[in-house]
């Protein structure tokens, strides 16, 4: 049976490998418009700063899709899906058949609206043209601003900063990473940039941005005044590309509506990956993951499904972020917790934050905190009712904590 796949990312790349592993011997085909896969995490970090090629991010190296037998249609953008011909239409009338088709198309950032968004020298950051773009404008000395406190907005702010240039973050909210991190983790983060010249301002609400005579940004306009720029990357979200499946009548609401088999509305269709909202059985919703682990695990769940084998997709969810020499894994999803526990002393700059809700050890951020990490995926998908005296104990391990 032919495989179409829509979109070139982490989750295609994982999904072609898995199929060919689980011996589906049928055609596939991947259309992108990039080249090759290539991991983006980096895109924020090593190799904004120049320390790796893009040759470094590619997730197969092209002799990989050869020898795959893989049709490759690269640099091409996908413009509709006809579900009755089971047709895929390419940018200059091309067509392509296909008996099951999977959109990974992934998500893209949230644009700013306002006064002075469109000039230059205003930056998003998802694709490494992106990247090399804004890299060719780092300056030392000069002064970056950042719109948004987030994973991107952070690990960026680090980046420019050890480029050498002058940083200042703007979030609206009272904390950085407020949505996904517990408040002593966004303190400890907040000293942290501090403390390698990154001025973070809270609260913030940015106005508009003004320009030069050569239209070119020079200052942020916010409710506290100007701040000059000679860039503005911003980074306040992203959004699930979801277009070709809603202009094709699939289901989607904040992304693309899937059931517990990552099949959307039509049964010869799934989705993966950033723009596909599931049902999660741990946690009893809906979620939408912004995660190269649930792209790898989409994606294994569809070639299972593909290849005969019914496989339901309910995994435990992780996420990190690197920013200086810090790593921040995430396990779980916070929301609706009760209880908040820190194991562990900041000033060592090794901790954790246990969540729980009614007593079940439901998520935990971890700061430089391998072991913690690692025992929570088990632990959390077990559904662990830990005694909250114990996890505050940082001398008792977490899986002991029961």
């Amino acid at each position: 049976m032919s495989v179409a796949i829509i979109g070139a990312g982490q989750a295609a790349a994982q999904l072609i490998d898995s199929l060919r592993r689980r011996g589906h011997a049928g055609a596939i085909t991947l259309v992108g418009d990039e080249g090759f896969p290539y991991q983006r995490p980096p895109l924020s970090k090593k190799y904004l700063a120049g320390e790796l090629g893009l040759d470094r991010l590619q997730l197969r190296q092209p002799s990989y899709f050869d020898e795959q037998r893989v049709e490759l249609r690269l640099g091409r953008r996908a413009t509709a899906i006809d579900r009755h011909a089971k047709q895929v239409q390419l940018v200059g009338g091309a067509t392509l058949d296909y008996e099951h088709l999977i959109i990974a198309t992934g998500s893209h950032p949230r644009r700013l609206k306002m006064p002075g968004a469109d000039l230059a020298g205003v930056h998003y950051l998802r694709s490494s043209s992106d990247a090399d773009h804004l890299r060719t404008e780092v300056h030392v000395g000069q002064r970056a601003v950042i719109i948004g406190g987030g994973y991107i907005g952070l690990e960026v702010a680090a980046t420019l900063r050890q480029l050498g240039m002058e940083v200042t973050v703007l979030e609206m909210a009272d904390r950085v990473m407020n949505r996904v991190v517990a408040e002593p983790v966004s303190r400890y983060y907040e000293r942290e940039h501090a403390s390698h010249g990154v001025k973070i301002e809270l609260g913030v609400g940015v106005l508009a941005l003004q320009g030069d005579t050569n239209g070119r940004v020079c200052a942020v306009e916010t409710n506290r005044g100007a701040i000059a720029a000679n860039l503005v990357v911003v980074g306040i979200g992203v959004l699930p590309t979801d277009e070709l499946a809603q202009n094709a009548g699939l289901a989607c609401d904040n992304g693309i509506v899937v059931d517990e088999y990552c099949r959307t509305s039509d049964q010869a269709i799934f989705a993966i990956g950033d723009c596909s909202n599931h049902p999660s059985a741990h946690y009893g919703r809906r979620v939408r993951l912004e995660s190269v682990d649930n792209a790898f695990e989409q994606a294994n769940t569809v070639a299972t499904n593909i290849t005969g084998t019914p496989t339901k997709h309910d995994r435990v969810p992780w996420f990190w972020s690197d920013q200086y020499h810090h790593k921040l894994l995430i396990v779980g999803l916070a929301d609706g917790h009760d209880q908040a526990i820190l194991r562990g002393d900041q000033a060592n700059h090794s901790f954790s934050v246990c969540y729980l809700r009614d007593g079940e050890f439901i998520a935990i951020d971890t700061v430089n905190m391998a072991k913690d990490q690692m025992a929570a995926r088990k632990l959390i998908a077990s559904r662990m009712r830990p005694d909250p005296n114990k996890l505050a104990d940082i001398s008792i391990a977490l899986k002991d904590c029961g």
